[in-house]
């Protein structure tokens, strides 16, 4: 099995309403600005103890994101990977599965912070968190676990097993994670917690991968 980006003609409802609401999402906060709805300190995830902290951020955090690098890079993900995703496990189901995903993420990015505070980092605070990273690592794992020997093609060109590309991800991640370089503003353990939390949900559904 070859994934190439042209192999995806047809996109189906979930993920493209993922990549309406995403895009929506991210041209209201660029022409809104601070106003609200949609300011960004109301949608954006902050650490639970902090008084920016809202209910609401677990899941909206999903949809803001940091620039159009950002947004870019999660939807062509999304568009790629959710597509075959969302084509094996049905609607309903990979929609449970996208939102667990960024939730898992989400929890994990708070232990950190929890961890973080209680040491003695109050920058925490005030630290805002966006993006679906969390739930498109979901889907990465989801895709390196049950189509572990498909051809990812790096740069459009290197061709790479995909359960290696994801055990790379993981691994750098936990590495970038742990160094915590300063200035490095990536949420690496949402990454692997969306990763983690995507296993879970693999397991407890008793979903096989496919050796092709």
């Amino acid at each position: 099995m070859e994934i190439r980006p042209s192999s995806q003609q047809v996109i189906p409802p979930v993920v493209i309403n993922l990549l309406i609401i995403n895009g929506l999402f991210f041209i209201a906060t660029e022409l809104v600005g601070p106003a609200l709805p949609f300011n960004p300190n109301w949608l954006a995830m902050f650490y639970f103890e902090s008084p920016n902290f809202r209910v609401w951020q677990i899941i909206t955090h999903m949809f803001m994101h940091a620039g159009f690098a950002h947004i870019f890079f999660n939807m062509f993900a999304l568009w790629m990977f959710g597509s075959i995703l969302e084509r094996r496990f049905g609607p309903k189901r990979f929609l449970n599965y996208y939102l667990l995903s960024g939730l898992g993420a989400a929890a994990c990015h708070q232990l950190v912070q929890y961890v973080e505070f209680r040491s003695g980092n109050f920058d925490v605070l005030q630290i805002p968190t966006v993006g679906a990273s969390g739930a498109v690592y979901g889907l990465l794992f989801a895709f390196g676990y049950l189509f572990p020997n498909a051809l990812l093609y790096l740069y459009f060109a290197i061709p790479v097993k995909a359960k290696y590309v994801v055990a790379g991800l993981a691994l750098i991640g936990l590495f970038a994670g742990f160094s915590n370089t300063p200035g490095d503003n990536v949420a690496h353990f949402a990454h692997i917690g969306g990763m983690l939390a995507g296993f879970v949900i693999l397991k407890s559904w008793r979903i096989s991968y496919n050796s092709g």
